[in-house]
């Protein structure tokens, strides 16, 4: 009555409910004792506070001194008894802003949540692109731009992992911006479950996004004194396009989601025994491998699945934690031991979330698994997933993988998850309560998370599921690591680790060099190419070594040596995306901007393209840097029959004679070495060495054929 031309239509809501006139897309949904849908929440107050109430069943944002600037606004509904608060807890150092909600029932009725968000934001105008990020196993994080339109556009998922799909973290911007220029918000989610993102404008012209928990398939009977708590979400801005916004989220991430032990430290170089054995391993095999790694330089050897039960294919066997003896006669324990002699930290795989019906625990426990008693179960994978929406289950989880971690010196574990949600279903809670099963599986999976990373803090765990489907914030408020995809191709890799590279920072991001042709994709791409794409993350490498030719093989002791000087940079630097034509170039800068590391990459050559340039990022402008690549040279079969325009006699290709000249004459490579001005490396940029285009070649000229790349070096002197 107090205002008659009041239309929450064509009104910037903080929040809005279901049934009062705002007919947009709502932030909460409640069913009431009378089955009525309405609610009519009021504003009781508003409080600033010193330090954040830590979630009680969720993981959250942080500050390591505890002093975050922390908003509640509290409001009440009208007429039935509920209390809303919405919490804002502000992270200057990176301008950003988590936003979540408390509904608390403090009526005598039970209510149930239909819908219940966690941040909404009401834009005045209507002239918005979202992009959000897709994929699939083995193809994760392709960037996708849409028009926001009267047609609401919704990113989520409802596989009950969080991200190959459609990742939570979504980017709102002008539609002109750049990756250095424009306004661009970003917005995530901490958590690993299904989320729900949409972006809409209205009839008069507002703009809406919001983000929360999938109300698909989601209810929560809230009884009479009880609360429930939405995951958080992160809300960012820059001017500075999408270069600014990612900054931004890379610092919070750090600083804020990232903790213990390993968040500052830096991260070893790893050999992972996967593509080289899969799951025929024994401790001899494995030794020979570890011992191999250990030559190249690397730190850390992972013993990958088949360790355990009867475990010699995916079919069988997990859930029976217990080391295979034929295979490993002395157990973890011996083997990691065995390792540490020769100097090699050790690491082991688990997938502690699953269950095969051919295994001994689910003999055992069949009703720990997730399945609809008296119908059949759609398997995935040859497994299934166990209950952590019981705790019963969730308490033998924390035991039993307790004992695993304790058994040997282990300072790393692979935490791995198979496959998407099906048939979801708790036999611990009643059938009014089966929308509460996902949400309460998470909550059951951190509480596992946080017990065992307290528990071991010196371990460095590592997420994975099926690759990159569940890298999201919740995960890595746990585990200070991710494993982008399975898909270990440089060029598939390079793009999947871009797109993750605009909300999350590069020291999250694990990264493989792998044999050729690859596993997944049967290319085959320059050892340079890979180890130049994985050096842009946390390196490993997941090759059979002991197959390796020495020239190879030395390749990879000079990489090593290489990423070890620079690898502070590679992991905790600032990112920067540069465009460059039809080239592709990231950069990191240290802390300090003293240092800088790029790389410049293509995917197919382009016929009389011989001229390209490089521009930095983020280095001081009145400093002066020296400017070098690393000194190379090129077998000179690559060149194929044209060495028959330089030699006096007839030389067949790929003969026995060309291979025996290509191991005396090696051709040179291009080098660039130059001292000059952050302003002009930032601004002006280098021409770089003129690139083959079919005719003449000398040192001055740089190869760069197919899926080629270079590595750039920025020292200030």
């Amino acid at each position: 009555p107090e205002d008659r031309t009041l239309v929450l239509e064509d009104t910037c809501l903080e929040f809005s409910s279901l049934g009062k006139g705002d007919i947009r897309d709502p932030f909460l949904e409640i069913e009431y004792a009378d089955g009525s849908r309405t609610s009519d929440f009021r504003y009781e107050n508003a409080e600033v506070l010193t330090g954040k109430s830590v979630p009680q069943s969720l993981p959250g944002s942080y500050q390591e001194d505890g002093q975050e600037e922390h908003l509640v606004v509290s409001y009440r509904e009208k007429y039935a008894g509920l209390k809303l608060e919405l919490h804002y807890t502000v992270y200057p150092d990176c301008d950003c802003i988590c936003r979540s909600t408390v509904l608390t029932n403090e009526s005598d009725q039970p209510v149930r949540i239909h819908r219940l968000m966690s941040a909404q934001i009401d834009f005045t105008d209507a002239t918005y692109s979202l992009t959000s990020f897709h994929g699939a196993w083995a193809r994760e994080m392709n960037k996708v731009t849409v028009p926001v339109t009267t047609v609401d556009y919704v990113n989520s998922t409802n596989a009950g992992v969080s991200s190959s799909r459609s990742n939570p973290f979504v980017m709102l911007h002008e539609p002109q911006a750049t990756e250095d220029a424009g306004s661009v918000y970003g917005l995530n989610l901490i958590y690993s479950g299904n989320h729900y993102t949409s972006a809409g404008q209205n009839a008069y012209g507002k703009t809406r996004l919001m983000n929360g928990v999938n109300p698909l398939g989601f209810s929560w009977l809230l009884g009479p004194g009880e609360s429930f708590e939405t995951p958080e979400a992160v809300m960012t801005w820059s001017g500075e396009g999408f270069n600014g916004m990612s900054r931004h989220m890379h610092r919070f991430v750090r600083e804020h989601i990232v903790r213990g032990e390993w968040k500052h430290k830096i991260r070893p170089i790893l050999l992972n025994s996967w593509e080289a054995n899969y799951f025929k391993i024994t401790e001899a095999s494995l030794l020979k491998l570890a011992r191999q790694a250990k030559d190249v330089g690397i730190e850390l050897f992972v013993m990958d699945d088949g360790w355990f039960g009867e475990r010699n294919d995916d079919q069988r066997s997990l859930g029976d934690w217990q080391e295979n003896r034929s295979k490993l006669p002395g157990g973890l324990k011996q083997i990691a031991e065995k390792v540490n002699a020769l100097g090699l930290d050790f690491g082991i795989w688990v997938e502690p979330e699953m269950v095969n019906v051919n295994s001994k625990l689910y003999q055992e426990h069949p009703d720990w698994a997730i399945d609809i008693p008296g119908r059949d179960h759609a398997e995935g994978r040859n497994q299934r997933f166990l209950d952590l929406a019981n705790p019963e289950v969730v308490d033998w989880l924390i035991a039993e993988m307790t004992r695993v971690f304790s058994s040997a010196s282990i300072s790393y574990v692979k935490w791995d998850m198979n496959r998407i949600f099906s048939d979801v279903y708790s036999r611990t809670l009643t059938p009014d309560r089966q929308g509460e099963v996902s949400f309460r599986y998470f909550m059951g999976l951190y509480r596992a998370m946080h017990t065992l990373t307290e528990r071991f803090p010196h371990i460095l765990f590592e997420g994975c599921a099926s690759g990159g489907n569940r890298f999201d914030l919740g995960i890595l408020s746990y585990f200070p690591q991710i494993w982008a995809s399975d898909n270990t191709d440089a060029i598939c890799r390079f793009h999947i680790q871009e797109g993750l590279s605009y909300g999350y920072p590069m020291s999250t991001v694990a990264a493989h060099v792998s044999s050729v042709p690859n596993h997944q994709t049967l290319r085959t791409t320059p050892m340079s190419t890979r180890f130049g794409v994985a050096a842009f993350g946390i390196l490993g490498y997941e090759c059979n070594l002991t197959d390796m030719p020495e020239a190879i093989k030395k390749k990879i002791r000079k990489q090593i040596v290489m990423y070890k000087e620079w690898r502070e940079t590679l992991q905790f630097g600032e990112f920067y995306r540069v465009p460059n034509g039809h080239y592709y170039t990231w950069t990191c800068v240290s802390p300090d901007q003293s240092r800088a590391v790029s790389l410049l990459m293509q995917e197919l050559t382009r016929a009389n393209t011989q001229a390209a340039g490089f521009t930095a990022r983020g280095l001081k402008p009145d400093a002066r840097y020296h400017f070098y690549n690393l000194k190379r040279d090129h077998n000179i079969r690559k060149f194929g029959d044209l060495i028959n325009t330089q030699s006096p006699f007839h030389i067949r290709q790929d003969s026995m004679l060309h291979r025996q000249i290509s191991y005396v004459v090696r051709m040179p490579g291009e080098v660039e070495d130059l001292t000059l001005s952050g302003r002009t490396l930032m601004n002006a940029g280098v021409r770089l060495k003129s690139a083959f285009a079919g005719t003449g070649y000398n040192e001055n000229t740089r190869f760069f054929a197919d899926f080629s790349l270079r590595l750039y070096f920025m020292e200030q002197v």
